[in-house]
């Protein structure tokens, strides 16, 4: 019964983080929050956040499933916001307002949370390699690394005037 519970809370995670890519969507005047990429980069960041919650549960056993979990979908995530970023510094998607929220988010007002973001979350990357024992760090590392880009990506789309 808890495995069933287990499978149906992940697919309501992530279809919770999918709904709130449509939500995000909906905001047309914020344009850092109008791509497509916003949709399964939301999806990856519940997996992330899910595996890196029990991560901390496996205790002092050898790498497994969880580790590569937390390390593939850390990797996945520092890529999308990677093709995000360079999305809007290229122009692609036509606006100035996306640039310069881009802007914002790294190099402006939410550098620190940005940067702060990227450096926990790719100690997730590395989860199987940090060694046994390590998940009740490595987990809890992460999940701030997502508070903290996650604050970053909502304000820095926030700041930039509508007119």
């Amino acid at each position: 019964m808890l495995e069933v519970l287990g499978w149906a809370g992940m697919v309501a995670g992530v279809g919770t983080a999918v709904y709130t890519a449509f939500l995000f969507a909906q905001a047309k005047g914020r344009d850092l929050w109008q791509g497509p990429v916003l949709a399964p980069h939301l999806a990856v960041q519940a997996v992330l956040a899910g595996a890196a919650m029990v991560l901390p549960l496996a205790g002092g056993r050898a790498v497994g499933a969880d580790e590569v979990l937390v390390a593939v979908a850390a990797g996945v995530h520092l890529v999308l916001v990677g093709a995000e970023l360079g999305r809007h510094r290229s122009g692609r998607n036509g606006t100035a307002h996306a640039r310069l929220a881009s802007d914002q988010l790294t190099v402006g007002r939410y550098r620190r949370s940005f940067w702060i973001s990227v450096v926990l979350v790719l100690v997730g990357v590395g989860a199987p390699w940090v060694g046994m024992g390590a998940g009740p760090v490595v987990g809890p590392v992460v999940l701030v690394g997502l508070l903290a880009y996650e604050h970053a990506y909502v304000r820095a789309g926030q700041c930039v005037p509508l007119a």
